[in-house]
């Protein structure tokens, strides 16, 4: 029965891969409706596979769907060029226009290290205490994503001119899993 179910759903991912490409494509004025289209028909997919294909199979099916998509569509716009021509020369990038105040460095520093730690702290604890299969894969996962979580949050944060985009984003994501975490743990 669950090949059919995988068949059933399998549009879904399909076209919130193909969303999230169009949006990647070019800036245009619905990017940020095709974004959240697109994460949203992904985060569908997922949640109505774990009633019809179980807890650990259904996720799976439906994410490796979606990244294979993914990849296909990144893959189908690949270039081949002649690599004896010599490319263009272009300069290193500008630095941030914006005046060089020192909280602001210290800010960046401390949203970059601790807090952007606690926010993939928050998401791996998550993962571990609220997902759904067993114990020792939900930990195995959990472990594993937060130093990836971490090295993004640091890698967003640094790159961003907006501190307190990536302030209100990382604390956000911190109170969010941690709060689901606690409230889950305390249940």
């Amino acid at each position: 029965m669950s090949p059919l179910w995988s068949l059933a759903l399998a549009p879904l991912p399909l076209a919130g891969a193909w969303l999230l490409k169009r949006a990647w494509d070019e800036a245009r004025p619905e990017r940020p409706w095709l974004i959240l289209g697109g994460w949203a028909l992904l985060a569908v997919a997922v949640a109505a596979s774990v009633p019809l294909l179980g807890a650990a199979r259904g996720p799976f099916a439906m994410l490796a769907l979606g990244s294979t998509v993914a990849l296909c569509l990144v893959a189908a716009g690949v270039e081949r060029r002649d690599a004896r021509k010599k490319a263009a020369r272009e300069l290193a990038p500008e630095p941030s226009d914006r005046r060089r105040v020192a909280w602001r460095g210290w800010l960046r520093g401390f949203l970059a290290g601790p807090l952007a730690g606690i926010a993939a702290l928050g998401c791996g604890l998550a993962v571990a205490i609220c997902a759904p299969g067993q114990i020792q894969t939900r930990m195995v996962i959990g472990g594993l994503m937060t130093p990836f979580l971490w090295a993004g949050g640091m890698a967003w944060t640094l790159s961003d001119d907006k501190i307190l985009r990536a302030f209100a984003v990382l604390a956000g994501v911190s109170v969010a899993t941690l709060g689901a975490a606690f409230l889950k743990g305390a249940l």
